[in-house]
Formats: C-alpha cells, structure tokens, sequence
C-alpha cells in the first residue's frame, strides 16, 4: 500500500464514520497504521509516514467518542496532538481541538470544551476557513446550550448562520438554523421551535439534503409530540425514519427509533414504548454507541417502572447506572441513582426498602450538587422528603422539602431572567429578529393610523410604550394567572362544514371571548387555530388575577348564542362546547418580530396552563394546585363564596409527572 493509496483508504474511513459504520471506520484506520509500521525510510520520508499517521489515529479517536468510549478517544486525540505539534501539521490542529471540545462537552467538562473549541477557532480563523470557522461557532454553541446559557448559544448560532450564508453554505447553514430551534424547543417555546424548524427544513429542501430533511422532520415532529398533536408527530417522525433507513443511516435511525418510543411512551402506549426502546437500544448496540444504550436503557427501566413491573424497571436501572458510571456520564448518574432510589421508596414494590431508598437519593443529591444539575437536584430533594414523611422523619423530611422549594424556585428564577434576557438578544440579531421600529409619522393622521392599529395587536399599555419609543420591550411577572381554551370536537367539525364557515365560527367565538377578557380585565395573547390563550395580571400587574380570570372562564363556558347564518351550515345536532385550563406562575412577556410584531407570554407556567387544558373535561374549567390555593385564599379573604373548587385528584401530567388538580365550578 503506497501513500496514495493510504490517503484515499482514509478518506474512506471518514466516510463510513459519516454514515455510522464505526467498526469499518476503525478498521481501515487500522490497516492504513499496520502499514506504515513496515514502512521503510527510503520509501518515503518520515514526515509523510507521520502525516497518515496522525490522520489514522484520529479517525480512531472519532469513532472512539462517537461510541461513549471518551477516555479511548481523548487518549487517541492526545497521540495526534504530539504529531501535530512535532511536525506542525497546521491542518490537522484545529480538528484535533474541535474532538477535545466534543469529547469534554459530552462529559460535561464544559470549561474545557470552551477552552479547546476557542483554540480550534483561532486556528481556523488564522487560515481564514469560513466554512470551518462556522461549524466551530456552531459547536461553542451546543457547549452553551447545554449550560443553559441559551443566550450565548443563539448569539454563536446567529453568527454560524451569517458565516455560512456569506460563503453560501447551505447545508451548514440550514443545521445552524435547526439548532436555534433546539433553543426554543427546550425553552417550551414551541411556535418559535416550529417556525425556525420550518425555516431549516424549507433550505434543506431546497438543495434536496435528504440526510438534514430526516432530521428537520424528526424535530418537527417531537414539537408535535409536545404540543399533544400525537398524529402530526408520528407522521413526522415515521417519515424521517424512512428517510433515514432508505439512506442507511443507522445512528440516525437508532436515535429517531429511540425517539418514538419516546412520543409512544408520552401517550401512555408502553407496549409500543417497549417496542420502539428495545429496537434502539439493539440499534445503538449494533453502532456500540454506548452512550445512547446507557440512556434507552433508563428509559426501558422508566417503562416498566409506570407498568407495576418493578423488578424489571430495577433491572434496566441498575444495567444504565452501571453503563453511565464505566462512561464518566455524572449528570445520567445523577438521574438513574434517583430513579432508583424512588423505586425502592415505592411501598408497592416488593423489594421496597427505605434505607437502599435514603442511599440511593443521597447519592443523586450529591452528584447532582456536584455537578450543579439544579432540576434534578430539587426532584430528589422532593422524593426523599416524601421517604421520610412516610418513615415519621417528619424533621428532616421538612428540612428537605424547604430545600426542594428553594432550588425549584431559584431555577424558575433563573429560566425567567434567562428567557427575558432571550427576548431582548432575539431582538439584537438581524439574523432572528429585526429590531422593533415604530416608523416616525409625519402627520398627526399618520399618528392616530398607527395608535389605531397598534391597539388592535398589541395590549394598549404596550403599544402605548412603543409609541413613546421603547423599542425593547420584555417583562417580567412574578405571578400571573394564564388561560388556554379550545373548541371541543372543532377538528372533526372543521372537515364537515365549508371553510367560509369554519373561519366565520372561529371569528365568532374569539369576538366573544375577547369582549369576555376585556370586561375582566384580562389580555388576550393569541389564537392557535381553535385554541385560544389568555392572561390576567400582565402586562399591568395586579393581585385579583385569579379571580378575574376565573369570572372570565365560566362567562367563556355559558351557552354562546351563534347567528343562525353559523348555526344553519352546522351538523345537525352539534353541540357547542369548550374546555378550559388555568395555572398561576412567574412568566416572561415581551413583543416579538417587526412587520408581524406580537406581543407574547412565555415560561414553564405557560406550558403547565396548557397541559391543564389538554388534560382537562369538555365543560369544566380544570385548574392546577397553585391557581386552586391561590383563588380559594383570595376569596377567603374578601368573603366570596359563588366559587367551589373540587378536588379531581392526582393525574399523570406529560412532562410534570403526578399533580394534584381541581375543577372550578359555581356554588
């Protein structure tokens, strides 16, 4: 094998990585280093021998990380390095920084991975590799991501975005955009994920990147899956997956397999669940992605765990704690030695056992203190304070409930004034969002024009602050009630009846509903089709907001009179009815976009109002805990009574886990 013939097995080998075949990839690296261990000085000169040298190992080290075997592929990467250096191979450096930036960020030693990516960057700058310089961008931008920094992550993202669309890189470009997605996906700001989701699709589309169409589908369709519109989310996902198998691409089949069982498991299907979990996790296996095994396999414990099957959830738990430890994964640890230590706080498990219970929470609670995972640091705070009111450790079982409430709040602090900061930088980036201007008016027309439409979109206080010139505008409340509604049976009618009537019902019922918050003194946010989302205490704060958005839930259930030019082209024998859901919570309100501004209300409350909704009664107004305690204080202290608040009990929410809800209703 000549040198020539090294270099275009390489090339090979890089391929195969691609595509997810690693063992080949390995293989051919392999082969291409057994041949220049015979290879003679007088043959070729050692400076050529080093070069493939440095190249092999470092397709061995990226197949080594890409299979969780982290501690092999920074050993290998630490080889190249020493050739590198040796021979100042400059085009070799910056990828061997980038893997070292890789490798620490999936070990969750983010200060490295910044430190190693900005070394990369610099280098790739010193060549003026725009192309380059924009995938770095975009990886400092997954290192913010997962610190939660999620402003820092969309400003290198936006950057990414800009580089690729100077040297005209549609491929890099339409994954810098999908990743800003991921930002406001994990944000809960899901029409934002859909609209920059949409926008990467459309690009890929557009230069028909089949491999980032599978991915934008998949994404597209866990929103959906989020957004309870389960068809819509398995029609994405089915279609990517068949995209991906028709491209042969296992790591993405594996992952998007995984992530149907994810949906299925989210819609209380967990023989389909199981199905999907194993398929990935025997995918991964086949891949020896270790990482993604170790994560699936939790997952199948998880399955079982909601199944009654507790000696089966322990079984995979233990299989995935043990997987994580060998892979250094402290922040999956954190996670399972939880799940754990709740699997044998379950009294109906016959292997319950309070002192494994204690061990295995306190464990969770110091690796999740180590590592500052603050979410899952307070839900085991929660459990073990569960274990010890069960166990009569009322002390301690209370010292850990205050500590469960502090962390829970100072992370909702924290997302608060991380999304509020969001909003303002959304509006700094021409790339996201272009400033809000309020054109200046020539005329005093002009002026009444604009007031005269600015108060028909936006909240008249918030218009009133653009128009004085404040061009900036993002809020934040400590405590305001929020309202989803919907149109019982609407999806079905919408099929049956002309689209002219569809629109002139719609149009009908939200002129109600909007008088209805008017007279409340509660602000409409928006429409979704037939959704309908409302807030009481924002954008003027006020302290009666649950008991305004309560007078104006049950005026939104009684009996709306429909014109009989409506009713007439209905069904025969339709009844009209809705479903209300209602949280109180901190929220972040801002105004968005410039020609198509809008003003808008986001935090975890929002979604949390939402699952109430979606998982309420048709003709009932279904209320969390918080907004239930709130209003049943408020109307004890002013002596109301026309309100009774009913326990419905406790319900699985998606994504909340079990809470405790109720039902308003006139007394």
């Amino acid at each position: 094998m000549n040198n020539e013939e090294r270099t275009t097995q390489l090339q090979h080998a890089n391929d195969e990585v691609n595509k997810g075949n690693l063992d080949l990839a390995e293989q051919l690296s392999n082969q291409v280093l057994a041949s220049l261990s015979k290879q003679s000085d007088s043959l070729e000169t050692l400076v050529s021998v080093e070069q493939l040298r440095a190249n092999a190992l470092f397709v061995i080290a990226n197949t080594a990380w890409r299979r969780g075997e982290y501690d092999f592929a920074l050993e290998q990467a630490h080889h190249v390095l020493a050739i590198v250096e040796k021979y100042t191979f400059k085009d070799i450096h910056p990828k061997v920084f980038n893997l070292f930036g890789i490798v620490y960020d999936y070990l969750g030693n983010y200060g490295k991975s910044l430190d190693y990516y900005a070394q990369a960057l610099a280098a790739y700058e010193e060549f003026g590799n725009l192309k380059l310089i924009g995938g770095t961008l975009v990886n400092i931008g997954l290192v913010y991501n997962s610190l939660g920094t999620y402003d820092k992550a969309l400003e290198y993202y936006a950057k990414a975005v800009a580089m690729f669309e100077e040297i005209g890189e549609q491929v890099f470009k339409a994954i810098a955009i999908g990743n800003i997605g991921h930002v406001y996906f994990t944000l809960g700001s899901y029409d934002k994920a859909l609209e920059y989701f949409d926008k990467a699709l459309a690009a890929n589309l557009a230069i028909g990147a089949t491999s980032g169409i599978a991915s934008n589908m998949e994404s597209i369709g866990m929103v959906y899956g989020c957004l309870d519109s389960y068809d819509k989310a398995l029609e994405n996902l089915f279609k990517a997956l068949a995209t991906y198998e028709e491209l042969g691409q296992k790591s993405g089949v594996a992952g998007i397999t995984g992530n149907i069982g994810n949906l299925f498991f989210g819609l209380g299907n967990y023989d389909k669940s199981l199905e999907y979990f194993f398929k990935s996790v025997a995918a991964y296996e086949e891949l020896g992605e270790k990482s993604a095994v170790a994560l699936f396999t939790g997952n199948i414990g998880h399955v079982y765990y909601f199944l009654g099957s507790y000696d089966k959830a322990l079984e995979f738990y233990v299989k995935a704690l043990a997987a994580h430890i060998d892979l250094g994964s402290k922040s999956e640890e954190a996670t399972v030695m939880g799940n754990i230590g709740s699997l044998y706080a379950t009294q109906a498990f016959e292997g319950y056992n309070t002192t494994l219970a204690e061990e295995y929470l306190c464990k969770a609670i110091a690796k999740s203190e180590e590592i500052g995972k603050k979410k899952t640091l307070y839900e085991n705070e929660k459990a073990i304070s569960d274990l010890f009111n069960t166990t009569n450790r009322k002390a301690e079982a209370y010292d850990h409930f205050v500590r469960y409430h502090e962390i829970k709040e100072e992370v909702q602090s924290e997302e608060a004034k991380k999304t509020a900061h969001l909003i303002e930088q959304n509006k700094q980036a021409a790339e996201r969002e272009k400033e809000i201007e309020i054109a200046k008016v020539a005329s005093s027309a002009k002026i009444k024009a604009t007031t005269a439409l600015l108060h028909k979109v936006l909240p008249e206080s918030i218009a009133s602050r653009m128009m004085a010139g404040e061009e900036k505008i993002a809020d934040y409340f400590p405590s305001v009630s929020i309202l989803f509604a919907d149109i019982v049976g609407f999806t079905r009618l919408a099929t049956e009846v002309p689209p002219d009537i569809v629109i002139d019902l719609l149009n009908y019922v939200f002129d109600v509903f909007d008088a209805i918050m008017k007279k409340n003194g509660c602000e409409k946010v928006k429409t979704m089709g037939d959704g309908y989302m409302a807030v009481a205490g924002a954008p003027v704060e006020c302290s009666d907001h649950a008991e305004r958005m309560s007078r104006a839930a049950f005026e939104m259930m009684e009996d709306i009179h429909l014109p009989e030019a409506i009713r007439e082209d209905l069904p025969e024998g339709t009844v009209f009815n809705i479903r209300i859901g209602i949280h109180t919570g901190g929220a972040v309100c801002g105004v968005m976009g410039k020609d198509r501004f809008i003003w808008d209300v986001y935090s975890d409350a929002v979604n949390t109002a939402s699952r109430m909704e979606s998982n309420g009664v048709a003709g009932k107004i279904h209320v969390s805990k918080e907004f239930a305690w709130l209003l049943r204080s408020r109307n004890k202290s002013s002596g109301n009574n026309e309100v009774r608040i009913t326990e419905r009990g406790e319900i699985d929410i998606k994504g909340k886990g079990k809470m405790k809800t109720y039902f308003l209703e006139k007394s």
